[in-house]
């Protein structure tokens, strides 16, 4: 979840989010448009809002071949109206089949992965941006070029036994076919629906089913497969994910999710056991690199047989949830049962330890209708399970190997299962080696078999340039389908409104069986046993895969693989709670402003309904299992707000505040800069650092100050907000600063060279609090480069909205004018020249940047590739406002001087960060590490 809050951020221009303003007619005709090819389903995708406004080019002839897959854009073309929201666009010098599909075809699922793209569509003729890049030394050359720049893989299951549904689904998208290729739709990539799959189109699939079911694709969409190996896809998918997603191994242990940061430089040799019917040991080595070393033929098909022949279940989950009623004492021969209820100490074995499955079978006079059925399946699931674990780190000990990770059909995300292992791996390596789990091993088999394309380009991504995001109906792993796959926005909202005037629990993301608890896992007894608990309630979620290549890493990290962007650790239960309590409650304000936003149709209340209904099922998902999603913290809890807003078309809810409160700012910004001129240069830079404090208040994601701004103007709540600044505040290291920037005993320091400043609100925080300081910064010949959201997130200032605030500003301020014409923010000089001394030289540039997320935090390990270029020259880093400089990044440590200004408006967090209170300001430098 970590990361930029809509993909598109990072391939449009600000300009071409501009135009979005006017977008607002024409949904439900662009929606039933959209059937297929450029909608979205619940099942993997984000419904967020389209991509537009691409600009026009000459057209050409359509070449085939029969090579694949390479998408050329070269003189891409509109078809048909210019202003048509989600218009179609032609690729002419398309020469290559993009394979955008594959499947992993099992007895039980169908594992489905498919691609969709986003195209680079930024405006490069953008004066603005064209001189900032120029200023930073940004090429577009320097932009690797991959095949699926800005796409998405979106994860999809179904039941075997329903493949005809798999087969519409394809067939409603079009993802089979390959003839007409044009991108349609919101953020698919789709082929004219009206045009048929070529003779030789060809579907990468893997499984057994790809040869059971081969006539039925043929048949049903005119497509053949092409069988890759199912152990070459297996490989081929875990190394994938391994390596490129930051929190998909995971460790089971006593029902207990921990998740394991893998440094994918160090990732092999591992051994990955595959549980099937039966179970393969295979030790990779490298990408294409591994030899199966061991197997059982006790696996998956010996619990299923079995079970079924002494149960009677119809269904292997069935099987499954008779194991979360057992007891296995009544079954099983334990260690207290030949030692007389006593441990076997001598050799470390207690009394609940399994000495024989199934041993007291033996001795009882009972025949099998006397068994309780539960109690035989989770005897049977622990036997094999065990032995399993048992074998697997044997085999791990014989060729040294430090990483196990399990997958297959017979885990599933099942809790019991994963527990067993575990703790079999746990007590025969005695707590040296850990049994690891993926959260998509499902998905192995089709990820790897989407692999098997050329020139797919996964090979060449690192995990900063995957962003995975949740939308509504995020599939589940393991056995079971949650809720169908949805085609659009519409469908999806007609399907909420019916659950919830039906008064059922909504089943995706949120299941409709009641939370439980796993037990102990292992040799012992479960604590918990006749409890209840779905053989999915350790299941996480598999969300849409982005695939951004643009994203970087914050090159002035001190330690990028030490740094963790969240403060606040939601894994304290009370904290998750209270946090929230806290989204809850702003929900409705929430939902008045977006709806207002989009003029108050009767579409967007609908559209707010239904975010408002979505968020919370998330927030209930999360409670349930707080690493449904991943590795949880509070900035992860607040980007998922800002992604939900945008799944339902909210574009920017705050978006008439901010220019009212701008407007406001703007006003008095000449009285204020004609004060600070007046100051000697030591008071000035107090005023300053105490205007940015002040400013900060503005913040319309705490419930606090939205109740301020009941009580009087902007202007008002500044006022009153400066005259209370009175040092020494709560975190107070101005005076450190200060020296550095002014200097002691007459010792005169040199000026930073370039100062990044990450900006929060708009209003009085941007235009009274960080624009005088980054002019105060320009005047000493420091360039500033102020960076901003790529999309917005509550009343946040966006890089698309700064140059027009800059330009107002510069209108009173010839410092600002110089700079921002030096940065290219103002093109065209102004006509109307200032009062006072100009100087002759070129003035040092004053420049705006995408930071490459629209989220209220963010994450550092994944910014836009402008601000990583940006930063390279940088030697001050001033991060401002609660979620840059509290939320996120307060424990950060960089290798050049850092600045962290912020006023805590929550009570909470003040007690827990820095042992205040409400509106306690943080005022902490840090030199260079």
């Amino acid at each position: 979840m970590a990361g930029p809050t809509e993909d598109y951020q990072y391939v449009l221009g600000s300009n071409d989010i501009s135009h979005r303003e006017e977008e607002t007619t024409g949904k439900d005709k662009a929606l039933d448009k959209l059937v297929g090819a450029g909608a979205e389903e619940s099942q993997g995708v984000s419904a967020g809002v389209a991509e537009r406004d691409m600009a026009t080019s000459v057209g050409g002839s359509i070449h085939r071949s029969s090579s694949r897959p390479q998408l050329d854009l070269s003189k891409a073309e509109i078809q048909g109206n210019f202003e048509e929201r989600d218009p179609t666009i032609l690729l002419p010098n398309q020469s290559d089949d993009i394979s955008h599909l594959a499947l992993d075809i099992g007895g039980s699922l169908i594992k489905l992965v498919y691609f969709s793209r986003h195209e680079d569509r930024s405006n490069d003729d953008d004066k603005r941006k064209r001189t900032t890049k120029q200023r930073l030394g940004i090429t577009n050359g320097s932009r690797r070029s991959y095949p699926i720049l800005g796409g998405r893989l979106h994860f999809v299951k179904f039941e075997t036994s329903k493949i005809n549904e798999c087969l519409d689904f394809i067939y409603s998208k079009q993802l089979h076919c390959g003839v007409s290729y044009t991108i349609t739709g919101m953020d698919s990539l789709g082929w004219d629906s009206e045009s048929p799959p070529r003779d030789n189109a060809v579907i990468k699939a893997t499984g057994g089913g790809a040869y059971k079911f081969a006539d039925l694709f043929k048949e049903r969409l005119g497509v053949s497969l092409d069988k890759e190996d199912e152990m070459d896809c297996l490989v081929a998918g875990a190394n994938f994910l391994l390596k490129a997603i930051r929190h998909e191994a995971f460790t089971h242990m006593e029902g207990q999710k921990e998740f394991v940061l893998i440094d994918h430089n160090d990732l092999f040799p591992y051994l990955l056991v595959n549980i099937g019917s039966g179970v393969s040991m295979i030790k990779v080595d490298g990408d294409g690199k591994f030899e199966r070393v061991s197997g059982t033929n006790v696996g998956g098909g010996t619990y299923w047989g079995l079970g079924r022949l002494l149960t009677k279940c119809k269904s292997f989950d069935e099987l499954l949830e008779l194991s979360q009623r057992g007891d296995n004492r009544t079954i099983d021969m334990l260690v207290g049962d030949i030692y007389g209820g006593m441990d076997y100490s001598k050799i470390g074995l207690s009394a609940s330890t399994i000495a024989s499955s199934f041993g007291k079978a033996i001795s009882e006079k009972k025949e099998l209708q006397d068994y309780r059925p539960e109690d035989i399946s989770l005897s049977l699931l622990r036997m094999i399970s065990y032995n399993i674990g048992q074998i697997s780190y044997l085999n791990a000990l014989r060729f040294g190997l430090k990483r196990i990770f399990f997958g297959g059909f017979f885990i599933r995300g099942h809790a019991y299962t994963m527990d067993t292992i575990s703790f079999a791996v746990h007590f025969w390596s005695k707590g040296e080696a850990q049994a690891m789990f993926l959260r998509h091993e499902g998905f192995l088999g089709a990820l790897g078999a989407f692999m098997s394309y050329e020139k797919h380009g996964l090979d060449d991504l690192r995990v900063h340039q995957l962003v995975e995001r949740f939308p509504m109906g995020a599939p589940y792993t393991g056995g079971k389908i949650h809720g169908p796959p949805l085609a659009d926005l519409n469908e999806k909202i007609s399907w909420m409104e019916k659950f919830v005037q039906k008064g059922t629990e909504i089943t995706a993301p949120v299941p409709m069986a009641k939370p439980g608890t796993t037990g102990l896992g292992g040799f012992e007894v479960p604590s918990s046993k006749g409890g209840v608990l779905r053989s999915d309630a350790s299941a996480l979620n598999i969300g849409v895969l982005h695939l951004v290549p643009t994203l970087d890493v914050f090159p002035l990290l001190a330690d990028p693989k030490l740094y963790e962007p969240n403060t606040v650790d939601l894994s304290d239960h009370s904290e998750l709670e209270y946090w929230f309590t806290v989204l809850l409650e702003h929900l409705s304000d929430l939902v008045d402003k977006a709806v207002a936003s989009e003029g108050g149709t009767d579409d967007a209340k609908r559209r707010g309904d239904a975010f408002a209904r979505a968020f919370s099922a998330h927030l209930a998902r999360l409670m349930e299992e707080p690493a449904a999603y991943g590795k949880l913290g509070l900035a992860n809890l607040l980007e998922l707000r800002e992604e939900c807003l945008r799944e339902f078309q909210f574009v920017d809810a705050y978006r008439s505040i901010k220019q009212r409160e701008n407007e406001a700012s703007l006003a008095v910004l000449p009285d204020l800069l004609m004060e600070l001129d007046n100051m000697s240069e030591e008071t000035r830079l107090l005023t300053l650092i105490e205007g940015v404090l002040a400013a900060n208040i503005f913040d319309w994601g705490s419930r606090a100050c939205v109740d301020l701004y009941h009580k009087g103007t902007i202007i008002e709540i500044y006022r009153m907000s400066r005259n209370k600044m009175q040092r020494p505040w709560r975190v107070d290291d101005f005076d450190v600063f200060k020296e550095r920037m002014l200097g002691s005993k007459g010792k005169r320091p040199h000026p930073h060279k370039r100062a990044l400043l990450f900006v929060d609100n708009s209003g009085a925080d941007i235009v009274l609090g960080m624009l005088p300081l980054a002019r105060e910064l320009l005047r000493r010949g420091t360039e500033v480069v102020l960076v901003a959201n790529s999309l917005p997130a509550l009343n946040d200032v966006t890089a698309m909205e700064l140059p027009d605030i800059v330009a107002e500003a510069a209108k009173h301020c010839d410092i600002l004018r110089r700079a921002a014409e030096a940065g290219g923010l103002i093109v065209d000089a102004m006509n109307n020249s200032l009062d006072g001394l100009k100087e002759k030289s070129p003035s040092v540039p004053l420049m705006v940047v995408e930071n490459g997320c629209g989220s209220p935090c963010i994450d550092l390990r994944q910014v836009s590739s402008e601000l990583a270029t940006a930063a390279k020259d940088a030697d001050l880093i001033i991060l401002e406002g609660m979620g840059r400089a509290l939320h996120t990044n307060l424990n950060a440590r960089f290798k050049c001087d850092a600045l962290k200004l912020a006023m805590v408006k929550n009570q909470r967090l003040a007690e827990k960060l820095i042992k205040g209170k409400i509106y306690d300001c943080v005022c902490r430098y840090e030199p260079a590490s």
